[in-house]
């Protein structure tokens, strides 16, 4: 392959006059990209499926009585701040059309703030057979392969969800879900290098060994708690494909990583909790997700955001419906809702990562062209190359890994 430049997406095009507060979490994908953007983003959607998958039929989700007929409401857990949101006001214009058309309240929660906190907390009661207080979550691919394993999450009535054939075609038979029968993809997006140049002394933070070993950055970077994105960057940064790593590979890796910690280098491990003190100059430099970062550039054009000549990851996330869920028919006109083209166009202008609903490009190359025009958001061919899927992992594992990712984040 070819060496080339480190893209500068610094100065990518902004939307307009953007007065509204930050807006987080993450994204990429959409039926515009071209045939190579298509096969990259059929791989991001496979990528959670070997990884938790290990034969066999997946069990069978409890279902309550659906009480969406006489309870016009569905309650939703979601990352932060990760749907559009008001210019005043603090509202989310989609979500309150929503109620309008369908006279469906909605309960919008922003407590998903980590794949594995947040399963965490729904374990307990889901393994119990008790109902977790929500209807629909956006979960990460392989978190949804992990909730389809074990039988947490219920099968679509997909005749509520006839918006179900917008869906980009390259989306539709991942591994983990064939025909998408459990989940429907969300947003999706990078996991790059994110940096302050106030913070920095106007040096650009290109390179995952500047994060790890730079001096100047000592105390002053943080790592993501997602441990397929984080060890993901240091092993392609160390050369290793993360499609095909070994366990020695992987390994070090975390050696790499609990060696930065113990230097001082590393302040801390975060969810989505990065992006203000990224905003403020406390955190110099770190691995962060694309559409934060897009967003964080709306206010502050200086923050730089790379994606490392040696790779960068690429995942979606995606709703589910959980077992026991007492509106499951209200939580699938909501998904059917927001895979209306025009419905989903409102949230990406907003949340700027890329939806994996047909036609949302053309209609932002109207509306909003710097949208549109933004390579972070609807990026090119020669963008995607530069993402990788981290593949997937057996329960084995799956278990080793996160002990020895969670051994150096909390130790």
């Amino acid at each position: 392959m070819a060496e080339r430049q480190t893209p500068d997406l610094t100065s990518l095009p902004m939307r307009a006059a953007l007065a509204r507060g930050l807006t987080t979490r993450r994204s990429v994908m959409t039926g515009a990209l071209g045939i190579g953007a298509t096969m990259a983003l059929a791989a991001c959607g496979s990528a959670g499926t070997k990884a938790t998958s290990s034969g066999g039929a997946s069990p069978t989700a409890k279902a309550a009585k659906d009480m969406s007929d006489t309870e016009k409401l569905v309650n939703w857990s979601n990352w932060p701040e990760y749907i559009d949101v008001a210019e005043s006001g603090g509202g989310h214009p989609s979500l309150e059309e929503f109620t309008k058309k369908f006279g469906i309240k909605v309960n919008y929660t922003e407590d998903y703030n980590d794949n594995d906190e947040f399963y965490a907390k729904v374990r307990p009661l889901l393994a119990a057979g008790q109902d977790t207080g929500r209807d629909t979550w956006c979960s990460t691919d392989w978190m949804v392969a992990r909730l389809i394993r074990q039988g947490y999450v219920q099968p679509f009535d997909l005749a509520n969800i006839p918006n179900h054939g917008n869906v980009d075609s390259s989306l539709l038979n991942v591994e983990f879900d064939p025909g998408r029968k459990f989940s429907l993809p969300w947003q999706s997006g990078f996991a790059g290098i994110a940096y302050n140049p106030k913070a920095t002394g106007g040096k650009k933070i290109e390179t995952v060994d500047q994060l790890l070993t730079d001096p100047s950055l000592k105390g002053k970077v943080t790592l993501l708690t997602e441990m397929r994105d984080t060890v993901g960057l240091v092993m392609m940064a160390m050369g290793k494909d993360i499609a095909k790593f070994t366990d020695a590979d992987f390994m070090s890796a975390i050696d790499e990583i609990k060696k930065a910690k113990e230097a001082g280098q590393i302040k801390g491990f975060t969810g989505n909790e990065y992006t203000k003190p990224l905003a403020s100059g406390d955190t110099a430099a770190c691995i962060a997700w694309t559409g934060d970062v897009v967003q964080l550039q709306a206010d502050n054009p200086s923050l730089g955001y790379v994606l490392p000549e040696t790779g960068c990851t690429l995942w979606s996330d995606n709703f589910v419906i959980p077992a026991l869920a007492k509106h499951k028919k209200n939580a699938e006109i909501l998904i059917n809702y927001y895979y209306e083209p025009a419905v989903m166009a409102q949230v990406v202008d907003y949340v700027n990562y890329i939806s994996p609903v047909q036609n949302t490009k053309e209609i932002l190359t109207k509306s909003d062209p710097s949208v549109a025009d933004n390579q972070l958001i609807f990026p090119s061919e020669a963008t995607l190359s530069r993402a990788h899927v981290f593949r997937g992992l057996s329960e084995a594992e799956e278990a080793k890994y996160n002990q020895a990712f969670q051994s150096v984040v909390t130790g």
